[in-house]
């Protein structure tokens, strides 16, 4: 793919208006209260993998509106004290997996918590495990537009509390110190930087290529899916563009990014067709600013010759090392 979006340097500088709903904080802070109303830990079980090194449990947990979330919860073997915990987000169509696709923060000595998507799971991957029992009205096939219309009834809403509450799980389980760092790919990318707006003392995120930031802009710049189930949703219901784009103000990451106090290390692929890196960029160069100099806090890897696989494994040992002085396994005395 040829670049297709702002050069770089226009994208460094790339801060676009705002326009948030006034109610912004508001409903969240409510959507919030009633899921936190229920019980965070639901069970966790432990599970046989086969692997000598790196223990795993089998995690439910209480998410939007009390409803059950799955999660793999992986640590190291040898671990005897509370650790950190890295909760992963999982991209567009996929589920948790299998424990054994998700060992590189247990190998690197933090514990890991990775959340299932509800009610996705069937795209790509080995599957998952959580249903979404709430309904919506029509909607193009995805997860995109169920229950767009409204913010109470989205289904963006539901799976953004879902990574806020699989934060306060991570902190309620055994063997863990209350650090807590978001991570996650595309979907993922886009539900780190939900949670590490909506949980104001998440200690780092680092979301790649995150999904679901100035979708507006995204909406008009590409062609390619999932952001073409709303272009698709908003052909077949002519009427619904108003109340549509009123719902999606409240789940872009440019907004709640900008609600963050933490660290990030994000990552923007410049050839990105499905994630546009001025949508990225502009959701980095808002970090934090609500609470200091927006994108302060924000660090941008850029990958100029990659589309949507961002930077790979590649990407992944520069987290490891940015973690490592981030959130240090012991903590700073």
């Amino acid at each position: 793919m040829a670049l297709f979006d702002l050069p770089l340097p226009a994208l460094r500088e790339h801060r676009p208006e705002l326009d948030e709903p006034a109610d912004l904080d508001a409903f969240w802070e409510g959507t919030l209260f009633r899921a936190r109303e229920h019980e965070v830990l639901l069970d966790v079980t432990p599970v046989e993998t086969g692997l000598d090194l790196v223990d795993a449990f089998d995690v439910t947990f209480a998410g939007h509106d009390g409803t059950p979330v799955r999660a793999w919860y992986l640590r190291p073997a040898a671990a005897t004290g509370p650790l950190p915990v890295v909760v992963q987000y999982i991209g567009y169509g996929g589920g948790r997996g299998r424990p054994i696709e998700h060992l590189v923060w247990a190998s690197a000595g933090y514990a890991h918590l990775v959340m299932d998507t509800r009610g996705q799971g069937g795209a790509w991957g080995s599957g998952g495990d959580t249903a979404d029992p709430v309904g919506s009205g029509p909607a193009a096939p995805g997860s995109m537009t169920r229950g767009i219309t409204s913010p109470e009834t989205s289904y963006l809403v539901r799976l953004q509390t879902d990574a806020a509450r699989a934060v306060d799980a991570a902190r309620a389980l055994p063997g863990t110190d209350g650090r807590v760092v978001v991570t996650g790919g595309s979907q993922g990318g886009g539900l780190a930087v939900a949670a590490a707006g909506l949980v104001p003392d998440v200690d780092a995120a680092m979301p790649d290529v995150p999904f679901l930031c100035a979708i507006r802009r995204a909406i008009d710049i590409t062609d390619a899916d999932p952001y073409q189930e709303i272009v698709r949703f908003l052909a077949a219901n002519r009427g619904a563009e108003e109340a549509a784009w009123r719902t999606l103000s409240y789940v872009d990451g440019v907004h709640l990014g900008r609600r963050a106090r933490c660290r990030a290390l994000v990552s923007a692929a410049l050839r990105d067709t499905i994630v546009p890196p001025s949508t990225v960029f502009a959701a980095a160069n808002h970090w934090g600013g609500l609470h200091g100099e927006p994108g302060a806090l924000a660090e941008v890897e850029v990958y100029p010759y990659n589309g949507h696989e961002g930077g790979g494994t590649v990407q992944r040992e520069r987290q490891l090392a940015w973690l490592a002085e981030a959130v240090p396994l012991t903590p700073r005395g």
